[in-house]
């Protein structure tokens, strides 16, 4: 009886390690690619674009990082 209580924990807590491990290596690994689908008007001039409201529905950031994204 001590035993299976004693692997049942051993099973637990290494499932529970498994998914911490795997969250962890996807949050890092989309982490770095994730482009916001709009951006703010300070977060454009930031990035160092300009913010071309000649567009239509929304404005958009013209050069800089947020380069064509939409600002809200």
């Amino acid at each position: 009886m001590r035993i299976r209580r004693i692997l049942a924990a051993v099973f637990a807590t290494a499932a529970l390690a498994g998914l911490g491990l795997t969250g962890a290596a996807t949050a890092s690994a989309t982490a770095g690619s994730v482009t916001p689908a709009s951006v703010t008007p300070g977060e454009c001039t930031d990035g160092g674009g300009t913010i071309d409201r000649s567009t239509a529905p929304l404005p958009t950031c013209r050069g800089g990082v947020y380069d064509g994204q939409t600002v809200d």
